[in-house]
């Protein structure tokens, strides 16, 4: 017979919870115990809290909660992004946290490590960002079906980026975001932040750690040997999660780590990692300092192709992304306040969706690939070239009457490609607060008897400019090169210019 042990809610003392008291999981400071429907846990920290530490603890399951709650896309945060606890509670000395369980698409169906299976283990960051683990041949395996592709991790960016914007939004800071606090499934594209009882409340609590090796940013380790209290002394805060992010994102779509290079400072390896990481870190693409390349020769084999970054150079990830992994390791390593924050990695991961292409290769294993703004692109994963014409479309804005200027943003056609509404007008944004109708296709593309054509669904005053004529829904346009196409006449409507490359 299960032992069952209940608790009181520290903040309402008419509730109590139940957990199993049997075979805690064991965390880094907390036992974890499930509740008899295992529908949450009951987190306790091994040793007693200091009371500001409770205080701490008290707003995020209260304050910040209800601010997420009753905010913008609250179902979205609460559902999907986080796994927010939601009470506080006492047994003994020792205090605990009330946490919804891990949705169960964030646990492995498959896969094995050597001859032991990793099937219900949990799906932390960690295994989707190193090339290794989907070597056939490497003795820990992650199964193929489970990896999702290229795409997938795009759209895993995009939600860890939204959650660290909603917690900067906030006032509030990780301090411990990595890929150790992360969830991944890229089947769903699905991201969840966790560890949520660590927040930084900020001029109110210090954090309780300085984060997780490779994600700490390079001034908390820099300063890592000053008093907790001493002004100089550099804590956890906004600045230093978007150091993480910025590696976080690096390394879902590169798979390999920015700052991890050939360069070896200090021959004790303690040394060496405080100074690699910290007063000398300096990215391995650095354009114009060579000091910390990466020597393919010493790559473990498994490594060889995604940890080169001359067979994979970071600007695979196209224009706009590319300019902010310069801006986070170059400008913003040493300087934190030229780092990019967690909208601009949004907004360019997003443009960066719209420049995307399926591989001609069925078994790249990849699937999809940046356009290169070259004549003849190629799959930079298996070195397929594009097949036949290739339709680009640059949006354009209304400025004023009949001046129109570009926005910096292109899509890049495929066939059988949607149409949404955040493309036809300036006033739909693209972002966690659109509606079910918002996220409907308004038209496609499809190649059509040898020509590609834009097919209106239900755009009421779409009209091709060139040739002076309406698209009424339920038509379609040929995509011919120079040709100008009205998408919406109302306000922040959009004009796409057509340009056929790869002829």
């Amino acid at each position: 017979m299960k032992k069952t042990v209940k608790v009181p809610s520290v903040l309402d003392a008419s509730k109590t919870y139940e957990y199993v008291d049997e075979s805690p999981v064991q965390g880094g400071v907390k036992d974890v115990y499930f509740s008899p429907n295992r529908d949450y846990v009951v987190a306790f920290y091994r040793t007693p809290l200091e009371v500001d530490q409770k205080e701490r603890i008290k707003r995020i399951v209260s304050t910040y909660l209800d601010n997420i709650q009753n905010g913008n896309a609250s179902e979205y945060f609460i559902d999907e992004i986080f796994r927010w606890p939601y009470d506080i509670v006492q047994k003994d000395k020792l205090t605990g946290i009330v946490v919804p369980v891990y949705h169960k698409k964030f646990f492995f169906a498959k896969g094995y490590v050597g001859s032991d299976t990793i099937m219900g283990g949990d799906k932390v960051g960690k295994w989707f960002t190193s090339p290794m683990f989907r070597n056939q041949h490497y003795p820990l395996r992650l199964d193929r079906s489970e990896l999702g592709d290229w795409l997938s991790y795009f759209q895993i960016a995009i939600n860890i980026s939204r959650g660290v914007k909603k917690l900067h939004q906030m006032g509030l800071a990780h301090s411990d975001l990595s890929y150790n606090n992360i969830l991944v499934d890229p089947v769903t594209k699905s991201a969840c932040i966790i560890d949520i009882d660590g927040l930084v409340v900020p001029k109110l609590f210090h954090p309780e750690v300085i984060g997780t090796a490779d994600f700490i940013a390079p001034e908390v380790l820099r300063t890592k040997h000053l008093n907790i209290k001493d002004p100089d002394r550099k804590l956890p805060n906004q600045k230093t999660d978007l150091h993480a992010l910025a590696v976080l994102i690096y390394m879902y779509l590169l798979r390999r780590h920015p700052l991890r290079g050939g360069k070896i400072w200090d021959l004790d390896s303690e040394k060496d990692e405080l100074l690699s990481m910290g007063e000398k870190a300096i990215f391995v693409e650095h354009p114009t300092d060579t000091t910390n390349y990466v020597k393919p020769d010493h790559l473990k084999k498994w490594d060889a192709f995604w940890g080169d970054p001359k067979k994979v150079p970071y600007t695979i990830t196209g224009p706009y992304l590319s300019e902010l992994f310069r801006k986070a390791f170059i400008d913003g390593l040493h300087d934190p306040i030229r780092r990019p924050i967690a909208n601009e990695w949004e907004t360019a991961l997003l443009k960066t969706v719209d420049l995307i292409q399926p591989c001609h290769n069925k078994d790249c294993a990849e699937k999809w690939y940046v356009f290169d703004n070259s004549n003849q692109p190629r799959c930079p994963f298996c070195g397929t070239p594009h097949q036949g014409t290739l339709p680009v479309l640059d949006l354009y804005f209304k400025f004023k009457d009949d001046v129109w200027k570009p926005e910096n943003h292109r899509i890049m056609v495929y066939h059988n490609q949607y149409l949404f509404k955040w493309h036809v007008s300036k006033k739909v944004i693209r972002n966690e607060n659109l509606t079910a109708e918002d996220k409907r296709p308004v038209g496609y593309f499809t190649f059509h008897q040898g020509k590609w054509v834009l097919v209106n669904q239900s755009l009421p005053s779409m009209k091709d400019v060139t040739e002076q004529k309406e698209i009424p829904p339920n038509s379609m346009v040929e995509l011919t090169d120079g040709k100008k196409i009205l998408l919406s006449d109302e306000e922040g409507g959009r004009l796409i210019y057509v340009t056929l490359a790869n002829q």
